[in-house]
């Protein structure tokens, strides 16, 4: 049973979305503010975090900054409809997703499904590995999807699942261009709808975590109109 924490100010959104998740078989836990989460998720993390931007004490935000400091777990963000810059901010910061209020909960529910469904098939390391788990050597770059590691030129990169994703696909052939769509079908679970500008943050935060280990590296091209191409080197 995966354990779920939302964090919400919003007492009427932690009472129905845990309801709902507890149905689907979710273990929930609940807080009202960043710091009683981050205070609670220092004694032992949870599976996914959801959590609203704007919360006293400490908002989404600031908690997203410290747990991306110590673990790549899924987090999801809860914003309101005018919140796009914070949106974006937000997945730069390394959040995985947003959900805009007021939101549907059966799409929260799927969008949680389809990270943890990720997740697990990156922990999973028993047996023979199919082709898609084994190490990948692309250049610099040296990926082990069992482990979620990525080192470039010998140097550790933390990743989220998405972002590992991403780098996943875009390395996995070289030279060839992957449209936005396609990052999409690799990123999101089909029932889940993202824009394009989703796509376009992962983008950025994954180089930009690329070059705080290299401030040369230029392996991800983007093609205006087109996509994104892996080059190797």
């Amino acid at each position: 049973m995966s354990t779920i924490a939302l964090v919400d100010d919003d007492r009427n959104i932690l009472t129905s979305v845990a309801i709902t998740l507890e149905a689907e078989g979710f273990e929930v836990e609940t807080y009202n503010d960043g710091q009683s989460a981050l205070d609670a998720f220092n004694r032992k993390l949870p599976d996914m975090a959801v959590l609203d931007i704007k919360m006293p004490r400490m908002d989404g935000m600031d908690l997203l900054q410290r747990l991306r400091q110590k673990t790549s777990m899924p987090v999801i963000f809860l914003t309101s409809k005018d919140d796009e810059i914070d949106e974006v901010l937000g997945l730069r910061m390394g959040a995985d997703d947003y959900v805009r209020k007021p939101f549907s909960q059966r799409l929260l529910v799927e969008r949680i499904r389809a990270l943890l469904r990720r997740q697990e098939a990156i922990a999973n390391d028993g047996g023979e590995p199919p082709e898609e788990a084994k190490v990948m050597t692309r250049g610099h770059l040296v990926m082990d999807p069992l482990r979620h590691t990525v080192t470039w030129k010998g140097r550790n990169v933390s990743l989220t699942v998405t972002e590992f994703l991403l780098l996943q696909a875009l390395a996995q052939r070289p030279g060839f261009v992957k449209s936005r769509d396609q990052l999409m079908d690799v990123a999101y679970d089909d029932q889940v709808y993202v824009d394009d500008r989703t796509i376009d943050s992962h983008i950025k935060r994954l180089r930009k975590k690329m070059r705080s280990v290299d401030d040369d590296f230029s392996a991800i091209e983007t093609l205006y109109g087109i996509g994104y191409r892996y080059n190797e080197e």
